[in-house]
């Protein structure tokens, strides 16, 4: 199963502007925003994939060989609760590019489509949400780089955007998507040799991947909302992924943003490791098992909390969880549907259970959006 430091110009007189004009309005909001929460299930809910595209394949005979049918997409539908009181719920599709068989002409082009329905929830009552907005729009993919463009769909009037409504005293407001994601690499052939380090407790150690495959975040500006205590957040760093063990390692990806007229800035490492279950061949199951950490560079442990890193050998020291510093925890799980025969999954069922430990809200939300910008890479197989 299967993410430059510097912002675009054109952006920073918007991000600096929209800082200056709304900082008196939300600097309350904002600060008590930060708080740092520690609670389970700060992200839950399910999301289930129907890979249309390994199933309805072309049998017109005009396309290359082994190609999804025209406008077959592979959809990811989901509703997910994020911090209590926000909820996303609606569905993602993915279609690939098309080539005629003969002389390869382009038939369809590659993109991903939103369209996620924008809830808050009741902080007195959770059960009670109001649609706010929506999460729409159209990212172009470039499969032969692996480049997603999240501000291309202006070209075809279809940017990705937050769209929120004006109700009651909060007024209506758009916010764009920008910036590329780098998907993995086509060939494999030539992936590279890595070692990663990291500090665990007082204890320098080394895990070292044979096949790292770096997915790359090149300024992507994350839009705002569903509410203004979300603020528009610029990323940049890479989410290397293992092919031997299916394991992601966060490399100093960086959030920036501005908080109540306070430029912040969050640096994400740490782990995501695949799980097989024993019986996966039959019963499909696999899980992520979460252990991102925050700022973790700020935050060293304790001499005495240390301790009990001091012993492990490095690899059991690498994934460790160290909860003295802030930290998203937690599992992803999945049930595949394997065809007899097969090797990739034609569906999943998927359940989010992710836990924050000391982590602001801006920290979660962030993290969760960038998540879904990365549907599709992160899905792969």
């Amino acid at each position: 199963m299967t993410f430059l430091t510097q912002f675009a110009p054109t952006r920073v007189a918007r991000l600096g502007l929209a800082a200056a004009a709304s900082a008196s309005l939300l600097a309350p909001a904002a600060l008590l925003a930060q708080e740092p929460i520690t609670k389970d299930d700060v992200i839950s809910g399910t999301m289930d994939i129907a890979f249309e595209t390994r199933i309805k394949k072309d049998s017109s005979g005009s396309l290359a060989e082994g190609s999804a049918a025209l406008g077959a997409k592979d959809k990811y539908t989901f509703k997910l609760a994020v911090v209590d009181t926000l909820e996303f719920g609606g569905e993602i599709t993915r279609q690939p590019t098309l080539y005629s068989k003969l002389i390869r002409q382009r038939k369809q082009s590659a993109n991903l489509g939103y369209n996620i329905s924008l809830m808050v929830r009741n902080p007195a009552d959770l059960k009670q949400t109001r649609t706010v907005g929506k999460w729409v729009g159209t990212v172009p993919i470039d499969e032969a780089s692996g480049k997603f463009d999240l501000a291309g769909g202006q070209a075809v009037q279809s940017e990705l955007r937050i769209d929120v409504d004006a109700i009651g005293k909060a007024s209506a407001f758009k916010s764009y998507f920008s910036g590329y994601l780098v998907g993995k690499a086509e060939k494999k052939d030539n992936l590279a040799e890595y070692t990663y380090k990291r500090l665990v407790g007082n204890k320098t150690v080394e895990y070292k991947v044979t096949k790292s495959d770096p997915m790359r975040f090149e300024n992507i500006e994350l839009a705002k909302g569903p509410v203004e205590t979300y603020p528009t957040t610029i990323v940049n760093g890479t989410l290397n992924y293992d092919y031997e063990t299916g394991n992601y390692f966060a490399d100093n990806i960086t959030f920036k943003y501005n908080l109540g007229g306070k430029d912040v800035t969050d640096v994400l490492t740490g782990t995501i490791k695949w799980v097989e279950d024993p019986n996966r061949k039959t019963n499909g199951k696999g899980h992520y098992e979460f252990n991102l950490r925050f700022n973790e560079e700020k935050n060293k442990a304790p001499a005495g909390e240390a301790d009990a890193f001091a012993k492990m050998n490095d690899e059991e020291a690498f994934f460790a969880v160290d909860n003295s510093i802030p930290t998203l925890t937690g599992k992803i799980a999945y049930v595949d549907t394997i065809p007899a025969g097969g090797e990739v999954p034609t569906s999943s069922k998927v359940t989010y259970n992710l836990n924050a430990n000391k982590l602001t809200k801006q920290q979660i939300v962030n993290f969760f959006k960038l998540w879904l910008v990365a549907v599709g890479p992160t899905n792969d197989e």
